[in-house]
């Protein structure tokens, strides 16, 4: 499969914005249209279930030089509805590459648009955020096109953890510390770096209630990352809230936002999202900054409702769960990217420390997180 292979198509966002292009796959393709910053990783984003629901815009100008791999899967499938690019290339024949990168696309089911120029989509995205979209080929009438995209669900209030947890638990074996995740989209590579450590996994559908927790009689639980909006997925809130203080309790990305909903902070959607593996988050304990890999649409308020921090210093709010310290932050926008609690021995990151991809600065965390369990 070579883009030359493919038809004439388009993306046309709800706004009525029009981008043309070369189409690989079906089109018919409805989702929200955001964009990752990442130079590599472009298997790994498209098959990480944080994708859910998402068309990606790579920002890196040429995508798929080193094909794809087994290796490189964050999960069974691809979890993103369709990717665009300024110009997609296939090699199949480059080193560890077990198929080209279009041809992937195609025998999984994903939307690709190539010649498209991003740079101007991407500027767009970031002025007025991301919204809705969808690919079609050309001859389908923008009319039409604009009327599916406008009639197609968003992300705000929308549960799509649910949708991508496995429907019965996972048990992975290890000799240490016994982790219990609600998986609500868990990477492969999350999964790795536990393991790696030892760690006895079981992964929860994350519908679970928190008797499922309770009787496994976990060391630590686990809040995985996952798609959608955290404040649609109520029923995760609440077994999370009923097991804060119980046991130690750990949460990146999503799971950060679900914790924070658990002891009683509020979210809210980001403009464009942080997506990438070139964020600049500083650790308020260490005054280390750390480049950290990114994947969410979502961020939490302060308890007094802003959405951004001014200071750099740890500061505390009160919970029912105990103080609540401020442990990182976005330095790109002064969003909250962490949250300790030591009185309730949890923690949280809004930032991927597997890095997969991306730079590996903010791994050690996970060893922070096992201390939790000690």
């Amino acid at each position: 499969m070579r883009a030359s292979e493919g038809r004439p198509g388009f993306l046309i966002l709800e706004d009525g914005n029009f981008f043309d292009g070369t189409l690989v796959g079906d089109g018919g393709t409805l989702g929200e249209v955001v964009f990752n910053t990442a130079m590599t990783g472009y298997q790994e984003a498209v098959t990480d279930p944080s994708y859910a629901g998402q068309i990606i815009t790579f920002t890196y100008p040429m995508v798929g030089n080193y094909g794809v791999s087994a290796e490189a899967m964050e999960s069974g499938r691809a979890h993103a509805v369709g990717v665009v690019m300024r110009e997609a290339v296939d090699r199949a024949d480059a080193a560890d590459a077990e198929m080209g990168w279009l041809e992937w696309l195609e025998q999984h089911g994903v939307s690709a648009l190539t010649g498209v120029n991003t740079r101007v989509l991407v500027r767009h995205v970031r002025e007025f955020g991301a919204m809705r979209g969808g690919l079609f080929p050309s001859e389908v009438e923008r009319e039409e096109a604009l009327e599916l995209v406008r009639s197609s669900p968003g992300m705000e209030g929308r549960d799509l953890a649910s949708s991508v947890g496995p429907a019965e638990p996972i048990e992975i074996e290890g000799d240490g510390v016994h982790v219990v995740a609600l998986d609500t989209g868990i990477k492969s590579s999350i999964v790795s770096q536990l393991a790696d450590r030892g760690c006895r996994l079981s992964l929860l559908p994350p519908g679970s209630p928190p008797s499922a927790v309770v009787e496994r009689d976990p060391d630590l639980v686990f809040l995985a990352n996952g798609p959608g909006d955290p404040a649609a997925v109520e029923q995760v809130v609440g077994t999370v809230r009923d097991l804060v203080g119980k046991f130690p309790v750990v949460g990146i990305c999503l799971g950060h936002q679900l914790l924070c909903r658990a002891v009683g902070l509020e979210t809210f959607k980001l403009r464009y999202g942080h997506r990438g593996s070139n964020h600049p988050v500083k650790d308020l304990e260490t005054g280390v900054i750390e480049i950290t890999s990114q994947n969410h649409g979502f961020a939490v308020c302060a308890p007094d409702g802003s959405r951004t921090i001014d200071e750099d210093r740890p500061v505390s709010w009160d919970t029912a769960y105990g103080p609540a310290v401020l442990s990182h932050v976005n330095l790109y926008d002064r969003t909250i990217e962490g949250l300790r609690l030591p009185e309730a021995r949890a923690m949280t990151v809004q930032h991927h420390p597997e890095a997969g991809p991306g730079p590996h600065d903010a791994r050690h965390l996970f060893d922070r997180f096992l201390e939790l369990a000690a």
